[in-house]
């Protein structure tokens, strides 16, 4: 049975607070975006609570969901990891690197169902 991408997205957020991701913003695309349903943006202080942070959200799901990423592209080191689950794309950045790509400025039409701060 397919999970459903808001199921999904919530449960990431939660994942993502109990490992103490920072800013988390839970931003709906349905209606704006071709290419997914939902954008999640974390933020993370060190490459090791990003490490943390993919980690976490790639084993819940499987362990959960059974869903696996469709891609993970960047690293901690990179300080911008993204986990591709198709309707639902999750952001890791560096608080700099947020700050710089301002993914929620540019997406700004997309409704915003959580943010954490």
């Amino acid at each position: 049975m397919a999970t459903d991408p808001l199921t999904l997205a919530r449960a990431i957020v939660d994942f993502l607070e109990e490992k103490k991701g920072e800013d988390i913003l839970l931003l709906d695309l349905v209606d704006i975006c071709s290419f997914t349903d939902y954008f999640i943006v974390c933020s993370a202080g060190t490459e090791r609570t990003l490490k943390a942070l993919s980690g976490e959200v790639q084993r819940q799901t499987q362990e959960m969901f059974r869903l696996k990423p469709q891609t993970v592209e960047g690293d901690a080191a990179s300080r911008w990891i993204l986990i591709d689950f198709g309707d639902v794309i999750v952001h890791l950045f560096s608080p700099e690197l947020r700050t710089y790509y301002r993914l929620e400025e540019l997406w700004k039409e997309g409704h915003v169902l959580v943010h954490l701060r």
